[in-house]
């Protein structure tokens, strides 16, 4: 069975809304999930994983300058090297993810191979278009 590991960082509740409706959704196509918190990540979850998905909270100007906080910064440094596992990237916004996604995966670059998925949503929700995506994703 695939595994994916689901990893955020919530500031209101919403970001962790959307890991767990991702979650629900990849458990729907047969996967076996693990969401967590980076609060309440360990190493030992990245143990023979096929996916890791990556969110958090888009920080930063309304319109300009988004970039993921520190306590997620902090958390992609100490992530071990994993070249060979498929990455994907999901973030929650107010206005606009701007350079939000590229400002995430310069956190992970020599860590992980580049993100072949970003997700975004405002509410928590994952949108129609957004399930195909994991689907192709996962394929």
């Amino acid at each position: 069975m695939k595994t994916a590991v689901i990893i955020y960082n919530s500031k209101t509740g919403t970001t962790k809304k959307f890991a767990e409706e991702i979650s629900k959704y990849l458990q729907s196509k047969g996967l076996d999930t693990q969401v967590t918190s980076i609060q309440a990540y360990s190493e030992d979850m990245l143990n023979s994983v096929d996916y890791v998905l990556f969110g958090c909270w888009t920080n930063g100007l309304m319109v300009i300058l988004q970039h993921p906080d520190k306590i997620w910064v902090d958390f992609a440094a100490k992530l071990p090297s994993m070249p060979d596992v498929k990455v994907a990237l999901f973030t929650t916004y107010k206005i606009l993810t701007g350079s939000m996604f590229r400002n995430m995966y310069k956190q992970l670059q020599g860590k992980f191979s580049a993100p072949s998925l970003e997700l975004k949503s405002r509410n928590g929700s994952l949108s129609k278009n957004d399930k195909q995506a994991l689907e192709n994703f996962i394929s």
